[in-house]
């Protein structure tokens, strides 16, 4: 044992690094925007134009063999999430959740609302779980089964279902009450097998964006270009 202890003692310094190093993990790859409505669907909340790292609220799904990897990002340090539902309320809802913990990691979990709150289940059906915390962001990547056995809390993704969409804070690495009273909800069930890149404005971008404020815009603008008698 002194001869091996004396040999390995001899290789450190000849060397310098005894045993061999971890391999490095790979780093989290950007979300990318130019693949929706192409080979996966896309969900984007804000302001016009905006991509996976400027969208209040970013979400994509397509399908990988059995699987869908689900890409989630918000503008939060907190948490970030999609909801599947029957109805377009919150209550009786399975919900995959990505949460930026105390020490820095994003963590995929599994919550079934009841109600207005979400209990944590401890049967996840995620894996290739990533995620990362950068720019004041939460950004996750996970895939999960699209059939699974029937149970309440996990619904099958081969059928379609309405999505629920939210963020908000973290305390100690728990959720807390989402950012936005009313979060922003896809306006029509979603199927996994049709992919679409759909826009939802936030409420700083929707007022002049319906129809009643665009006539009254074009009322207005006649009646100042006219004059008045």
């Amino acid at each position: 044992l002194i001869l091996v202890f004396y040999l390995v003692m001899i290789y450190s310094d000849y060397t310098g690094y005894p045993f061999p190093t971890a391999p490095p993990v790979d780093p989290f790859a950007k979300i990318r925007v130019d693949d929706c409505g192409k080979t996966k669907g896309c969900f984007r909340y804000g302001k016009p134009g905006c991509n996976a790292e400027t969208c209040d609220y970013f979400l994509s799904y397509r399908r990988i063999g059995a699987d869908v990897e689900f890409e989630l990002s918000a503008d939060t340090d907190g948490w970030v999430a999609v909801g599947f539902s029957s109805d377009k309320k919150m209550g009786g809802d399975d919900v995959m959740a990505c949460v930026h913990d105390d020490n820095g990691r994003v963590r995929i979990q599994h919550f079934y609302n009841v109600g207005q709150w979400a209990k944590e289940i401890q049967r996840n059906p995620a894996r290739d779980e990533e995620g990362v915390f950068e720019n004041n962001r939460v950004t996750c990547r996970f895939k999960r089964p699209v059939y699974v056995p029937r149970e309440e809390t996990i619904v099958d993704l081969h059928l379609s279902w309405y999505y629920l969409f939210a963020w908000g804070p973290a305390i100690q690495g728990s959720i807390t009450r989402h950012d936005i009273d009313s979060p922003p909800v896809s306006e029509r069930v979603v199927s996994i097998y049709k992919y679409e890149d759909i826009f939802m404005p936030s409420a700083a971008y929707q007022t002049f964006s319906s129809p009643f404020c665009l006539l009254l815009i074009v009322a207005l603008t006649f009646y100042l270009l006219m004059g008045t008698p």
